[in-house]
């Protein structure tokens, strides 16, 4: 391992707005914001994830945009987490946090109706397994114990396979209103789709790059 990445992992512990919680932990104590997040944001606005966040580019342009909403930016990688934290830190933004885990435990770090909003950016598509995509039924039915009624939630991708795999195969089996999707958002006038280009991850101004169209949907979760 470089020394940089050793010297990110370090700097990490000493992060307010960075969390990781081990396994054995949260089974034994769990998380002491859960529930709580506004003792950490010391306001009660409605909170935004983005899960599988990277360096945490949507969630930082996000929390520039709505100082008025909290962020909070999930992933397992901590040298790309710890660019995040620092930008947050540096600015400051006072709105954004981070926490390193795997999503498939990310309901052990909210409470019911904790979370009005999911952006999934650019996310793993997984072409082999589809029970790993972040918009799979199993992973949807985790949000759904930490997310508030009426709560909306937002897939963009290049991948056309995840965003038709989760329009024509997943949504339809929810109780959800698509209200917006397209398979070439940057193509689209659609007003409904103002907000979603408003913001560019580092692979999603790569794939543009390349000619890649970049897909989207929006669902509202109505339960």
């Amino acid at each position: 391992m470089g020394h940089h990445k050793l010297q990110r992992f370090a700097e990490n512990l000493t992060f307010p707005n960075l969390f990781q919680v081990g396994f054995d932990q949260l089974e034994q104590e769990g998380f002491a914001l859960r529930g709580h997040w506004s003792d950490h944001f010391g306001n009660d606005n409605p909170i935004t994830l983005e899960l599988g966040c990277g360096k945490g580019d949507y969630c930082l342009a996000l929390a520039r945009i709505h100082p008025d909403r909290n962020y909070v930016g999930v992933d397992i990688k901590g040298a790309r987490l710890w660019r995040g934290a620092k930008t947050a830190l540096e600015e400051p933004l006072p709105n954004v946090a981070f926490i390193r885990t795997r999503i498939e435990l990310i309901d052990r770090f909210f409470a019911p109706s904790e979370v009005s909003e999911i952006w999934l950016t650019f996310c793993d598509p997984q072409p082999k397994k589809p029970n790993k995509r972040l918009s799979a039924p199993r992973f949807l039915d985790a949000y759904a114990h930490f997310l508030a009624p009426q709560s909306v939630m937002h897939l963009k991708t290049d991948s056309q396979e995840l965003y038709e795999y989760t329009l024509n195969e997943v949504l339809p089996t929810r109780d959800v209103e698509v209200l917006a999707s397209t398979n070439d958002l940057y193509n689209d006038n659609v007003s409904t789709l103002s907000e979603a280009k408003m913001t560019q991850t580092f692979y999603e101004r790569m794939f543009l790059a390349e000619g890649k169209p970049i897909t989207y949907i929006q669902w509202k979760n109505n339960k």
